[in-house]
């Protein structure tokens, strides 16, 4: 990301702020700061926080032993205030604030750093930063999508060697090594996750792997993910079948394609999330099996794999242009096997584009 739109990120935020009357913003390491900065900070005891006012330049307030990181990358044009190891960086970061009224603190600060805070600014009131933070990065500039299409092309490509490594006899946990390698091999700096459920581990949404051997006629859930050299992420969904499946498992996948392609083609500007969530699963409800779909039908995903906006029931927020998401059913029957279909989709100014394009048949291997 250019130091232009990164400065044009933190100018919004600065708008919003001013917008919801918070008078600044502090963010530690964590998604909001490289969202903001672009610099992808270690998490440590050590206080890292960029001070941003709703009017004024913004300080990004470092350890001094962080500094050279800090400037080597794409914040080196921010104005840096590095400390020392006997210095007070709450001290420090005070004094950069003045005396506001409302403060935002970045939604993942850790709470040891909040308090801290409090406890130098006792008149201030803090409030979420993702206040100001979460609509912004909820909906994708041109570039952001291009970077989110960029990551899924990569994981679909691991996805399409999944008959190199999926076979019966081998367990979870040695396919899972070879996706791991894959996904590296395809451009992604890092792994994220990687999800390999055969059999009754499928019907675990979030079953990781384990040393269970493949058997025939398992279906397999392989759900994997993983960081960009941009920062975007990855996550695709698809369930395989080692030979041919059990009947039961068939037509409900048959059911789950279905309640996919539906919530997919609902996704349109203006539509309340939970109505993607809706027209999965009525479509899955109406086949019978509406209790054995168990968790929301999407999440948001940018720097971070789960972020806004969520579908699920109760959330209306209305879909814009830009909003980029996953749309993954599934269907999950406990001790017997599981499936889910995910891709992520990008709204677009008429409708709906998927920026992953592997087939979403249950694939025989």
């Amino acid at each position: 990301m250019s130091a232009a739109a990164l400065q044009a990120r933190r100018e919004r935020a600065q708008q919003a702020a001013r917008a919801k009357g918070v008078d600044a913003l502090l963010v530690t390491p964590g998604a909001d700061l490289r969202y903001l900065t672009g610099y992808d900070a270690p998490p440590l005891e050590r206080l890292t926080c960029l001070v941003l006012p709703a009017d004024g330049d913004p300080v990004l307030v470092v350890p001094a032993l962080e500094e050279p990181a800090a400037r080597a990358g794409p914040a080196a044009d921010l104005p840096l205030r590095a400390w020392q190891e006997t210095d007070d960086p709450v001290a420090l970061t005070v004094s950069l604030l003045g005396n506001p009224g409302r403060v935002a603190v970045a939604d993942q600060m850790w709470a040891e750093k909040v308090l801290a805070l409090q406890a130098a600014l006792p008149r201030a009131r803090f409030v979420p930063g993702g206040l100001l933070l979460t609509p912004l990065r909820a909906c994708k500039d041109a570039a952001e999508v291009e970077a989110l299409s960029e990551a899924a092309a990569a994981i679909d490509e691991v996805h399409a060697q999944m008959g190199r490594w999926l076979r019966v006899g081998r367990t979870e946990r040695d396919v899972a090594v070879d996706i791991e390698r894959g996904i590296l091999a395809t451009g992604h700096e890092r792994v994220d996750f990687v999800i390999v459920a055969g059999g009754p581990n499928g019907a675990s949404p979030h079953h990781a792997v384990s040393d269970r051997v493949l058997r025939p006629a398992d279906t397999v859930v392989v759900d994997i993910g993983g960081q960009m050299p941009t920062g975007y992420r990855s996550d695709s969904t698809r369930t395989y079948a080692l030979g041919r499946p059990d009947p039961q498992a068939a037509e409900e996948y048959t059911v789950l394609q279905a309640a996919q392609q539906a919530a997919v083609a609902a996704v349109r500007p203006g539509l309340p999330a939970e109505q993607v969530d809706a027209a999965a699963r009525d479509v899955i409800a109406a086949a019978g099996f509406g209790d054995l779909f168990v968790h929301r039908t999407g999440h948001g995903i940018g720097v971070e794999t789960h972020e806004h906006p969520y579908l699920v029931a109760g959330n209306a927020e209305p879909l814009v242009p830009g909003m980029v998401f996953s749309v993954e059913p599934g269907i999950y029957r406990p001790g017997r096997h599981g499936a889910r279909i995910e891709d992520i989709v990008v709204v677009t100014e008429t409708g709906v584009a998927a920026l992953n394009h592997r087939p979403r048949d249950l694939v025989e291997l």
